[in-house]
């Protein structure tokens, strides 16, 4: 009887989405490889590759190269960042370098001094479009 429920909450913590902290005062330097979230309010140098969110908080700050599903940037980033689905800065934030972006939003007050390119299959250019031609009416 008891056994079946704490069974059941083992199963369910497996399936739980978890999430990696580096917290403030601490320094990371290297290579990180997941599937997970990331949650930085410390200081990391170097590499993060993961299929889940990149968060820097408030009082992170990383520099080195990020890619991932989606960010948050509310601290300072540095270097190439290399986002599949939306990257938010917030008005705190300040990004550096280069990235490479699904979909951009940017806070009034946010820092962005990047090259940005958009990861876009089909990117509708206005330069290319035809002007229309007025028709003459009796």
């Amino acid at each position: 009887m008891f056994s079946d429920k704490k069974q059941k909450n083992m199963d369910s913590s497996k399936n739980a989405v978890k999430i990696n902290f580096i917290e403030p005062n601490t320094r990371f330097v290297g290579e990180i490889e997941s599937k997970s979230d990331f949650r930085i309010d410390g200081n990391l140098q170097g590499k993060i590759n993961t299929s889940g969110r990149v968060v820097i908080g408030k009082e992170g700050n990383v520099s080195g190269e990020v890619s991932c599903g989606y960010a948050d940037v509310m601290g300072n980033f540095n270097g190439d960042l290399s986002v599949n689905g939306l990257l938010t800065i917030k008005s705190d934030g300040i990004v550096e370098g280069q990235i490479t972006v699904g979909k951009l939003a940017v806070e009034s007050g946010a820092t962005l001094n990047a090259q940005c390119s958009m990861k876009t299959a089909a990117i509708k250019s206005i330069v290319d479009e035809k002007p229309k031609t007025a028709e003459k009416t009796a």
